[in-house]
């Protein structure tokens, strides 16, 4: 089994998703020995943002026909997607910056949306082509949105991810939160236990890859 531990948040050893994150892993480790982990730090090593020439992989597939900066840019999504589609198991930390997710994790969701990659179009609408994985995603907020129509409404971190994975076809995604974090000692001593005991039940249900169960 592979596991892609996957981090954005830009605040280094004081980020509470990466408490998350590195906590979940350890809890997947813990029930799953001799999975194989992979991690990608994306605010120490951002992808580019998308850009014309970062839709390279759209064209033909000639290298004749690609400029030098296509080439770099398809080289790198090439590198983003297929780790990602080799992994079995996704964990995700994501911050809550101004209502959304980290650019730096954006941009790297930007390189995984490939048409023939991780969907398709068919006649009756797009179809996730990267079924079979469980996305665990870490997110942290320094206020609470989980509690009210006005708050959920405001964040654009949890529904974009759930949005975006399940367009990719993968429709085991779960999630961790710690909220309220920023709103006193206390609340975060909360929202930190909370998390905590969500990992707990999330890192250890039962898995088994897609590609296992075929074989079975």
């Amino acid at each position: 089994m592979k596991l892609l531990h996957v981090d954005s948040s830009i605040n280094g050893a004081n980020s509470i998703s990466r408490k998350l994150t590195k906590d979940i892993v350890a809890q997947w480790m813990a029930d799953h020995p001799g999975t194989e982990v992979q991690y990608l730090d994306l605010a120490a090593d951002t992808p580019s943002h998308f850009s014309s020439d970062a839709m390279g992989f759209r064209l033909p597939p000639s290298t004749e026909a690609l400029t030098d900066a296509q080439r770099r840019e398809n080289a790198l999504s090439e590198a983003l997607v297929s780790q990602f589609l080799a992994a079995d198991v996704i964990v995700v930390g994501a911050p809550l910056y101004n209502f959304s997710i980290p650019s730096q994790l954006k941009s790297w969701i930007d390189r995984l949306a490939q048409a023939g990659r991780t969907f398709s179009y068919t006649e009756n609408g797009p179809v996730g082509l990267a079924k079979g994985k469980t996305v665990i995603a870490a997110l942290s907020r320094g206020g609470i949105y989980s509690t009210s129509e006005a708050g959920r409404a405001m964040e654009h971190q949890e529904t974009y991810l759930k949005t975006i994975f399940g367009f990719f076809g993968i429709t085991d995604v779960r999630v961790v939160r710690a909220e309220g974090t920023a709103m006193g000692a206390e609340s975060l001593a909360n929202a930190l236990q909370t998390a905590d005991e969500c990992i707990k039940v999330l890192a250890t249900s039962s898995f088994v890859p897609e590609s296992a169960e075929a074989a079975a």
